[in-house]
């Protein structure tokens, strides 16, 4: 387990967070990306004439990773935490067998570890290397995690990175880095919100999001007063 401790600066400004937000580093990376994409469609096609890959098959395994898995698996996960006492014991202490239970398992799930987030401790995942990530219970990863300045600047500069995700916290609050492998993988258990007691599992599970499970961003008001407003708006 390969965990690092950043030293804490000061509280930054808030601001609204976008999926791919990185006013730092957006410009230099759209470039970078725009060349990666035209070498991955020119090996697509190398592969596909070769027959050595169906393009329809791949279109079929994306397909399953970005909407049928996704992060709604990982969203599960948090809510049943949530919801059961034991279920959240069983999950910190042995993650990968507690998310097993829940029939979610699969290629780069194997090894998985969960760490909660509290008042005292904010928990930030990445991959330092490359871009592991766990796909049994996030989906694919999303551009910006594989992005090598969100792979330095996660280290050197956490509440730096927060900020452009609209992440304020306080002072005394220790942001924990966690850095995954190609053994581990990580998925952070994020606080739930106050207010949350009426809902249900399922509703529970809509209110988290892939960055609160990588510690991107948080379970706040705006999600639940959305659930409320449905919940009250139903028939």
């Amino acid at each position: 387990m390969n965990e690092h401790h950043p030293n804490d600066a000061g509280p930054p400004a808030q601001h609204s967070p976008t999926e791919h937000s990185h006013a730092g580093h957006s410009h230099h990376e759209a470039p970078r990306a725009a060349a990666l994409e035209l070498r991955v469609r020119a090996l697509e096609q190398q592969l596909t004439a070769k027959g050595y890959i169906d393009p329809a098959a791949l279109d079929v395994l994306i397909d399953e990773y970005q909407t049928k898995i996704g992060p709604r698996n990982g969203a599960r996960v948090v809510a049943r935490a949530w919801c059961d006492a034991e279920f959240r014991r069983w999950l910190l202490s042995d993650a990968t067998a507690a998310i097993a239970s829940l029939g979610l398992t699969g290629r780069q799930g194997e090894h998985m570890v969960a760490v909660e987030n509290t008042p005292q401790v904010h928990n930030l995942v990445v991959c330092t290397l490359c871009s592991c990530y766990p796909w049994a219970v996030l989906g694919l990863p999303p551009t910006w995690y594989k992005s090598a300045p969100y792979r330095a600047r996660a280290v050197k500069d956490p509440r730096g990175v927060l900020r452009e995700f609209g992440v304020e916290l306080p002072p005394t609050t220790q942001i924990r880095i966690w850095d995954s492998t190609a053994e581990v993988r990580y998925l952070v258990l994020p606080q739930r919100p106050a207010g949350s007691e009426h809902l249900s599992e399922a509703q529970l599970a809509a209110l988290v999001t892939r960055d609160s499970m990588i510690g991107t961003g948080l379970v706040g008001s705006t999600a639940l007063g959305d659930a409320t407003d449905a919940i009250d708006g139903a028939p």
